[in-house]
């Protein structure tokens, strides 16, 4: 059983954060952030799949798939250190060596992450000062977690973390997370940055597994506006500190780690989703009834992402049409003729057309569907028993309003 508690992640043991207003973009608001577990970790990570990759994407992707361990995360927000070339992995090794003259973690074991603005450069002072700042300050407290999750934010318009607890081999283990996203952000790694830890004993192979099976069903799965970031990252570390029977295998143990871990992942993507940058609703898809779940997914994706319907959404408008014709062009085929279509939300559950047709529905009562800050649309493609779910969110005038002067 999988139980919801409160903090992110100073909820598990041994996991602290600490926070600071190092002035990097942002006046008079908190722009840094420090994880730091009180023992190594075995860490696993995923990245952006855009070819342009930030330094810091590239500065973890090498401590993940070669040192394999880590013990402190530093984050900043407003600048991204992305298109910045050799200035700029030298700026993650200057803030990997500060850390480490601060603490004891090797320079191999400091993770760094970055969001905001591209093509800048980080003004290294400050990030110095800021590590200084925040290693005094470093905490397991609930509110210390909670700072840190508002201080990696940008356009985010509030803090998104989670923690729940499991019992692995009798014994009870903590996961937390944060993230952090509301624009650019496109399956397969999407402007997000999330940090899960947990107290879990797991083999690092095994975490990896494990946290790169979970993303193709959560982080994947959402979409605001169609952009694949130059610095996506989801770091998950694990100290061991639960002190729970090592999970080296594929049992019922590793099985319930990855079910806890899809429940912390699957909330922190709504939360980005349903968090676009303008946007009024979380928007969600469902396709059920589908031969492989591979077809489900690329047309339940294609849906969230059509500019079309999700100005529909916005104006609780039940154009069906277009969601219809976003599954024709997703590439998987289906028969359209055989295509079942729902609206749900907390105002209810609407069948808007039956076999690829039109029913008699009320406009009035689509409407009111429509107007609540989660909805959900389902089709049954009626061809097998696989299903998937992707997030979304409504393009709003707001949107255009703030990607229009992001950089001023």
């Amino acid at each position: 059983m999988i139980k919801m508690i409160k903090g992110g992640v100073t909820a598990a043991k041994g996991f602290c954060a600490a926070s600071t207003a190092a002035g990097i973009k942002y006046q008079n608001r908190q722009d840094m952030a420090m994880l730091y577990s009180e023992v190594p970790c075995a860490v696993a990570g995923t990245f952006t799949t855009n070819l342009v990759k930030a330094a810091p994407v590239k500065w973890d992707q090498k401590i993940v798939y070669e040192s394999k361990k880590a013990q402190a995360v530093v984050i900043n927000a407003g600048i991204a250190n992305a298109c910045t070339g050799e200035e700029g992995m030298r700026y993650c090794r200057q803030t990997a060596e500060k850390v480490g003259e601060l603490l004891p973690v090797p320079e191999d074991q400091v993770l760094v992450a970055s969001t905001g603005v591209i093509g800048m450069q980080l003004p290294m002072e400050r990030i110095c000062a800021g590590i200084e700042a925040m290693v005094p300050a470093l905490s397991g407290e609930t509110e210390s977690g909670h700072a840190a999750a508002q201080a990696i934010m940008t356009t985010d318009t509030h803090e998104k973390e989670i923690a729940v607890e499991v019992m692995l081999g009798g014994v009870p283990v903590t996961i937390g997370g944060m993230c952090k996203g509301s624009g650019m952000i496109h399956p397969n790694m999407c402007t997000m940055l999330s940090f899960v830890t947990t107290d879990a004993a797991i083999a690092q192979p095994l975490l990896l597994e494990a946290l790169q099976a979970d993303v193709c069903d959560t982080y994947n799965m959402i979409s605001v506006d169609g952009d694949t970031s130059t610095n996506d990252t989801c770091l998950l570390l694990a100290n061991g500190m639960a002190e729970n029977p090592v999970i080296s295998e594929k049992n019922e143990d590793y099985d319930r780690f990855c079910e806890a871990l899809r429940t912390v992942n699957e909330y922190l993507a709504k939360q980005m989703a349903g968090d676009g940058e303008g946007a009024t609703a979380l928007f969600e898809v469902k396709v059920i009834g589908a031969e492989t779940k591979e077809q489900a997914k690329i047309i339940s994706k294609s849906v969230i992402t059509s500019n079309l319907t999700k100005a529909a959404i916005y104006g609780h408008d039940a154009n069906w049409g277009r969601i219809l014709c976003a599954m024709g062009y997703s590439g998987a085929q289906f028969d359209p003729e055989k295509v079942d279509l729902f609206f749900e939300s907390a105002a209810g559950k609407m069948q808007i057309i039956k076999d690829g047709v039109a029913l008699d529905y009320s406009e009035e009562e689509a409407t009111k569907i429509l107007s609540e800050p989660e909805v959900t649309a389902i089709a049954d493609i009626k061809m097998g028993t696989e299903e998937a779910t992707a997030w979304g969110c409504d393009l709003t005038y707001d949107y255009v309003k703030i990607n229009a002067d992001y950089r001023s």
